[in-house]
């Protein structure tokens, strides 16, 4: 069974959820900038933490940002 990423718990299948090539807790996965909770294939991924798309991830990384 893999652990959370976040939380470092395992994870069961009836409470995962599968992102980034990793299975998170349903409210564990969360932008690592504002906290919002995410659903798999609809964030951003920096450094493999994943990033609500508007606004965290276009104000950190994106032009202008701080990269």
């Amino acid at each position: 069974m893999p652990n959370c990423p976040n939380c470092g718990k395992p994870v069961y299948f009836a409470e995962r959820k599968t992102s980034l090539g990793k299975d998170w807790h349903v409210f564990c996965l969360k932008c690592a900038n504002c906290k919002k909770t995410l659903n798999p294939g609809q964030h951003a991924e920096h450094d493999g933490k994943p990033y609500c798309h508007h606004p965290c991830y276009g104000a950190l990384f994106g032009p202008g940002g701080q990269s």
